[in-house]
């Protein structure tokens, strides 16, 4: 699983039609040491409502297709969770 923050979304008019339906995220990946941005984008598929400048959690690979109605969705990343808080240092941080 990866961390990263939306930033933007993906409007497609065509796509396959296993790919009506879901709505996609442009997401910028953070690195796992400090958490700051590396600059990696990638896009993921949404299933649980994610909106802009939210922290993320990510999966990919054969993980996302196992997301129910995604089985045969040529569909490689999604967005599982959305972050509310995280811990640092016994310090709660909010985002």
């Amino acid at each position: 699983m990866k961390i990263g923050r939306v930033v933007d979304s993906i409007w497609c008019t065509r796509k396959e039609d296993a790919l009506r339906g879901l709505k996609f995220l442009k997401v910028k990946l953070l690195n796992r040491e400090n958490e700051s941005e590396n600059g990696e984008i990638i896009v993921a598929a949404d299933l649980i409502g994610a909106g802009i400048g939210e922290l993320v959690l990510i999966t990919n690979g054969s993980a996302a297709r196992r997301s129910e109605g995604l089985e045969k969705a040529p569909v490689d990343c999604i967005i599982i969770g959305i972050i509310d808080a995280k811990t640092q240092d016994e310090e709660d941080l909010y985002e």
